[in-house]
């Protein structure tokens, strides 16, 4: 399987190599016909993706796919996950084709790209965020995803009073997307301005998380919400 993209000259993320196991390449195989989703196909009808008429959500960099199989396992609501990473796709979609999930789609493919092409606008209940590569060294700050252009995107995306959450355990980034998201026309704070959030419940407790709590790291949760105006 190819990740799917646009050119563009900035991006948010590295593809990197990483090595996919045999299991991973029969779930391509196996599974990819039932969840795979293609950025060339255009716009998204969810109705005719989905059996089950629930809330959609969308999650971009879902990793290895463990927190989003659990959630998708776990709730009703309807998942489309966008990752350009080969090695979490096929563990996702083995896992959820083994489940026998309904409920989840999946796109390897920039998810800017997805977002402007494939997800209608006023369509989605949740955008999810998780754990974005932080960028960290200032020189490489224009390449974190989260920057005003992205959150009106986001925004045209989501129906009124749903919401953006972000998660990362990086404070300085944490602070970059308080800003961003605090001076963004359209959003409001649910937690209160400059105030972040409580982890919800619907977001799982990852391994990586896990390990960095013990350590004594912190995870700052920011939720946003599009305002019916």
């Amino acid at each position: 399987m190819q990740i799917e993209y646009k050119k563009k000259a900035i991006r948010s993320y590295v593809i990197r190599g990483g090595r996919i196991t045999d299991g991973q390449k029969k779930a391509f195989d196996q599974w990819w016909p039932h969840y795979g989703l293609s950025l060339h196909d255009g716009l998204l009808e969810p109705a005719t993706q989905f059996p089950a008429n629930q809330p959609l959500v969308v999650e971009i960099g879902f990793g290895m796919g463990d927190s989003l199989f659990a959630m998708a396992e776990g709730l009703n609501e309807n998942f489309i996950g966008i990752e350009v990473h080969p090695p979490g796709v096929g563990r996702l979609i083995n896992n959820a084709g083994k489940a026998g999930l309904k409920n989840l789609k999946v796109y390897m493919a920039d998810a800017l790209d997805v977002l402007e092409d494939c997800i209608p606008d006023n369509s989605l209940a949740r955008l999810q965020l998780y754990f974005p590569d932080p960028w960290h060294k200032k020189k490489h700050n224009k390449r974190r995803i989260v920057q005003p252009e992205f959150v009106q995107l986001v925004r045209r995306k989501l129906k009124p009073g749903a919401c953006l959450h972000i998660a990362t355990d990086w404070e300085n980034y944490a602070d970059h997307i308080m800003e961003v998201l605090s001076l963004a026309e359209g959003m409001e704070n649910k937690a209160g301005d400059y105030l972040f959030s409580d982890k919800p419940d619907y977001r799982p407790l990852t391994k990586f998380e896990k390990r960095g709590e013990n350590l004594g790291h912190g995870v700052w949760d920011l939720i946003f919400t599009k305002t019916l105006s």
